[in-house]
């Protein structure tokens, strides 16, 4: 059997930092109310030229130069992601294209912030299979043009971005070692774009009501994620035969700094057993969780054979995880 072992990674931020004073001149709100309910303290935001495929490529050339595998060693390319640069075609063969990956498959999956993760089980289970050697990973969303820059209960919440790991097949025993995906779309309407798709296509009329705007319940989102971190930390622990003392870190999506020291207070982790990022970056959606994953790394946080479990939730309602080992 081979195993699904991550070799590289690389993020991709916008240059532009969007800070809680600046919203503060154009939105009711204020920097000590952000701070209070969120944790945030700036996000990145795009410029002209700067869209998802790009932050998308940049991130997987800087994965795969990291590990030191070219285009053309490339057998798959998935990128995550609810914000493309079109509906159709597909951001992945636009990323594949910039890359010049003329032999690699390439496709999109849209589970919201649940992205990466998924992506991520995708990969090291096409691995283990056989049917590919070198897949990159791409979490990579432009949320900031999706938001209604009036309304201060989403627009202060996310930021833009891109991470991407290089998996890679390996003979030693690592990688997912367990994965937990779930689903519960009796709550969809909690993260939504109300119009813009062929439910309800954009017209003058939505677009006037400000409908095209990406919008969150945010209270249901509160109770859902807090309740499913630690249900999906244990489901992981239980799958592999691990405790949560095996476990080096927990990167969790960074949607909110509440979310995470409530699911962590209930689990019993300690602050230094949880990486947390969102004051810098606001929610980034599907690169929320590679984008911390690879600010880890360069921090020394993991290494090489350590144990770390990646959590993810977001619209759908949908929710991911991956106990790896590195």
């Amino acid at each position: 059997m081979k195993y699904g072992k991550i070799t590289g990674y690389g993020k991709a931020l916008p240059k532009r930092i969007l800070t809680n004073e600046e919203i503060a001149t154009f939105v009711d709100t204020s920097d000590q109310w952000i701070q209070e309910r969120t944790g945030i303290k700036q996000r990145h935001v795009v410029s002209e030229g700067e869209h998802c495929s790009t932050l998308a490529t940049e991130s997987a050339q800087k994965a795969m130069a990291h590990a030191g595998v070219t285009a053309d060693e490339l057998d798959l390319i998935i990128v995550a992601t609810s914000s493309p640069d079109f509906l159709v075609p597909p951001v992945s063969s636009m990323v594949q294209d910039m890359l010049g990956a003329k032999t690699a498959g390439a496709f999109t999956t849209v589970v919201g912030c649940t992205g990466f993760v998924v992506g991520l089980i995708q990969a090291d289970n096409f691995i283990r299979t056989g049917a590919y050697k070198n897949i990159v990973v791409v979490g990579v969303e432009v949320i900031s043009r999706q938001l209604d820059w009036e309304d201060r209960n989403t627009c202060v919440l996310f930021g833009d971005g891109a991470a991407a790991v290089m998996v890679q097949a390996s003979d030693e025993p690592c990688g997912v070692l367990s994965h937990v995906m779930g689903s519960d779309g009796s709550l969809y309407q909690s993260i939504i774009h109300p119009s813009g798709g062929t439910a309800v296509p954009a017209t003058h009329e939505t677009i006037d009501a400000r409908q095209v705007y990406l919008k969150m319940n945010g209270r249901e989102v509160f109770k859902f994620a807090t309740g499913v971190i630690p249900k999906t930390m244990s489901e992981l622990m239980e799958k592999s035969g691990k405790t949560f003392d095996d476990i080096k870190l927990l990167i969790p999506h960074q949607a909110n700094a509440r979310i995470i020291e409530y699911a962590s207070s209930q689990m019993g982790l300690s602050n230094e057993k949880v990486f947390v990022n969102v004051q810098n970056y606001g929610n980034t959606s599907a690169a929320s969780v590679p984008i911390a994953f690879a600010e880890a790394l360069e921090a020394g946080l993991i290494e090489e054979g350590d144990l770390v479990a990646l959590i993810a939730f977001g619209a759908g309602l949908t929710w991911a995880g991956a106990l790896v080992h590195l």
